[in-house]
């Protein structure tokens, strides 16, 4: 499947059809971050409901601590 993910084009193995899924394939479902899929933000609730399809458009925004 051909996802574009924070503005570039990633090629995602089928099974990976969720939001959930993604985020663990990239490992950040244990990270703060907003999910928008097309332009729509996802609420943390139905990341495992949710699904993908070839063309979507994600964008991660993950939050990042400092001072």
């Amino acid at each position: 499947m051909r996802i574009r993910l924070n503005g570039e084009q990633v090629e995602i193995p089928e099974e990976i059809n969720s939001v959930e899924k993604l985020l663990a394939h990239y490992k950040l479902q244990n990270r703060i971050a907003i999910v928008e899929m097309n332009e729509d933000i996802i609420k943390k609730d139905d990341y495992k409901t949710m699904k993908l399809a070839n063309g979507d458009v994600i964008e991660i925004v993950q939050f990042v601590g400092g001072g």
